[in-house]
């Protein structure tokens, strides 16, 4: 075996994974979103006004909930394997919307453009989730709101320490995610303020490791700071 053959084999078995991931998606969340996960998306993003950019759309989960009176909808998702059932999904809707290939680090939009960014289970992927939270700050409006629903690091020790002891595997099997990831303290330490934020359990789910959940609201109030 070549220096160069281990590398090769090793990014086309992430490539199958992702395939595959991409194609569970769906299947694993279906009893979550039949138990109240999707009644919670219709809520938060209900909230959505004028030009809204989604953050990591995946397979378009969101795509039914959104308000038909947007001024734009636009549905970022950097994964291949993801993006190619988001756009399936959405040509099978009559919602306008333009599906970017865009990471939330490096979003294509001007300084102060957007008026709403949606993050719904993601800020748990990202490699930093405070240079998210300074690029949703940049492209937001002044009084421009985030609406974010994220599992989060579980307040319960016992389910704590679960979430650490599996925190390695688990990101492995879905690609990327960190279940102790610990979202709503960097929220509340970035650059955006918090006006609403609830806890609940996202029932429906096997896996007792990514049930805590965070619904809320936060506002960039000054396009000053820094």
């Amino acid at each position: 075996m070549t220096s160069g053959t281990a590398p090769a084999a090793a990014r086309q078995g992430s490539d199958l994974w992702a395939r595959a991931f991409a194609a569970l998606y769906d299947p694993l969340l279906w009893r979550g979103e039949r138990a109240g996960m999707g009644a919670r998306r219709r809520q938060l993003l209900g909230r959505a006004r004028g030009r809204t950019v989604e953050l990591g759309s995946g397979t378009g989960l969101n795509l039914q909930y959104y308000p038909d009176d947007l001024d734009e909808l636009i549905l970022t998702e950097p994964e291949a394997a993801m993006r190619a059932r988001l756009d399936r999904r959405l040509r099978g809707t009559q919602r306008r919307a333009k599906v970017l290939d865009a990471s939330a680090d490096q979003l294509p939009f001007a300084e102060e453009s957007v008026d709403t960014v949606v993050s719904t289970l993601v800020l748990c992927t990202v490699d930093s989730p405070e240079a998210v939270l300074r690029e949703i700050k940049r492209v937001l409006r002044p009084d421009g709101r985030l609406l974010f629903l994220e599992h989060v690091r579980s307040q319960s020790p016992r389910l704590a320490h679960w979430q650490d002891r599996l925190e390695g595997p688990w990101r492995r099997f879905a690609e990327g995610c960190r279940c102790n990831r610990a979202t709503l303290e960097l929220i509340r330490a970035s650059v955006l303020e918090l006006d609403d934020v609830q806890e609940a359990t996202w029932r429906g789910m096997m896996v007792p490791i990514v049930r805590p959940l965070i619904i809320g609201v936060a506002t960039k109030t000054d396009g000053r700071r820094s």
